[in-house]
C-alpha cells in the first residue's frame, strides 16, 4: 500500500472512481446521474485541497480530500473519501484517513468536519467522528446529509 499526493494525470481516474465508490450503494440510474458533476474530480481541487491516493500494484484503490477553512483555519473539512468497490473493507480507508489527519495536523487543523454519505456514516464514527448534525444535500436539497466532527 502506498499513499502520495494525487497529481494532474490521476483526475479522470478520481472521478470514475468516485463515480463507482458511490454506485456501490445501490443507488439508482438517475440519482447517480444527478451526482456526477459533484462527483467530477477537476485540477482545481488539487490546488484547493490536500487530496491523497492511495494505490496498491500501480493501480489507485481511493482517495481523500481535506480543504482547510479559510475563516477558521483550524478547521477543516473532508471533501472527498471514496474507495474502489472492489478494496471496500481492506483498511485503505482507514490509510487514508491516518494520513488526512496528519496532513490536516500540519496545517494546523484541530478539527475536521465530514458531510457524509448516509452508508458511509458508521465508518467516520469508527475513525473517531461523532454526528453533530444535519446538512442539506446540494444535489438534493429535501435530502439531508449527517455532518461528523473529529477533534484531531
Amino acid at each position: 500500500m502506498y499513499i502520495r499526493q494525487a497529481a494532474v494525470q490521476d483526475v479522470r481516474i478520481l472521478s470514475e472512481l468516485a463515480f463507482a465508490s458511490k454506485a456501490y450503494w445501490g443507488y439508482d440510474e438517475a440519482f447517480m446521474e444527478a451526482c456526477r458533476e459533484d462527483l467530477t474530480i477537476t485540477e482545481a481541487h488539487l490546488t484547493a485541497a490536500q487530496l491523497f491516493v492511495v494505490e496498491e500494484n500501480r493501480q489507485i484503490q481511493g482517495f481523500i480530500a481535506v480543504e482547510q477553512d479559510p475563516s477558521q483555519r483550524d478547521r477543516g473539512l473532508v471533501t472527498y473519501l471514496f474507495i474502489h468497490p472492489k478494496a471496500i473493507g481492506r483498511g485503505y480507508g482507514q490509510a487514508l484517513w491516518n494520513r488526512m489527519v496528519d496532513a490536516a495536523r500540519d496545517l494546523g487543523i484541530r478539527a475536521v468536519l465530514v458531510h457524509s454519505d448516509p452508508h458511509a456514516e458508521p465508518f467516520y464514527v469508527r475513525m473517531g467522528a461523532r454526528r453533530i448534525g444535519e446538512i442539506a444535500s446540494t444535489v438534493f436539497p429535501d435530502r439531508h446529509l449527517p455532518v461528523l466532527e473529529t477533534i484531531i
